[in-house]
């Protein structure tokens, strides 16, 4: 799904003749704390409430507050995960959306984008996630494929990671089977660090004292 794909609601742009109080009032209605301000259809710059509430007097123009601008954007034909990662990197509210000739197409609402990410990566499907921690030198889709079709579950959805700290990697999978104990147990077996792992419902308490059984008698 690419961001000029996307449904994005009405907000409101910016103007730099607009006062300090004007933008404030308009962020507020529209529960966000960033709006973007264009010169006729360009897009200029991305303003945020904090830098608005620096503001000497409120009914300054914002482009006295032309020094705190900045320009965060994607374009319309990348995809929409760019768009959420540069406001989880920026702390920002809302992400502008341009095309090529610098126009604002949109302007894409963060809570918007973590639910098309919620359906994007079926976290709503019925399933199990499972985390694994491994030596990157180690990793084989292949592999954990293969363990996961051995129980009667397919992978549904499968993102890596390193952690910067201990390099190892982070191997996050979704199957679509809520029961995991035969997976997980099948996992160890050919040992894998499950460093976390949920179905579509917690575990009973019973269910967690068999599972811990089972690992414990594995390792014997």
């Amino acid at each position: 799904m690419l961001t000029g794909e996307l449904e994005s609601q009405s907000l409101p742009s910016l103007r730099l003749t607009d006062k300090v109080w004007q933008a404030l009032q308009l962020m507020n209605d529209n529960h966000v704390t960033h709006l973007p301000i264009v010169e006729g259809d360009k897009y200029t710059a991305l303003i945020s409430e904090e830098d608005l509430l620096q503001a000497d007097n409120d009914n300054d123009e914002i482009s006295a507050l032309s020094q705190s601008f900045a320009n965060p954007s994607v374009k319309e034909n990348e995809h929409f995960l760019k768009a959420v990662q540069l406001a989880a990197d920026n702390g920002l509210s809302v992400v502008p959306v341009v095309n090529e000739d610098g126009e604002l197409v949109s302007t894409l609402v963060y809570t918007d984008l973590i639910k098309q990410a919620s359906g994007f990566m079926s976290l709503n499907d019925p399933g199990a996630l499972i985390v694994l921690e491994i030596d990157s030198h180690q990793y084989s889709f292949n592999e954990i494929s293969k363990i996961v079709e051995t129980n009667d579950a397919q992978i549904t959805q499968l993102n890596t990671s390193t952690d910067p700290e201990t390099r190892l990697m982070q191997v996050t999978i979704r199957i679509n089977k809520p029961e995991v104990s035969d997976v997980l147990a099948s996992l160890q077996r050919y040992e894998y660090n499950v460093k976390y792992f949920s179905g579509e419902e917690l575990y009973t308490n019973e269910l967690r004292s068999n599972y811990d059984n089972l690992m414990n008698y594995l390792k014997i």
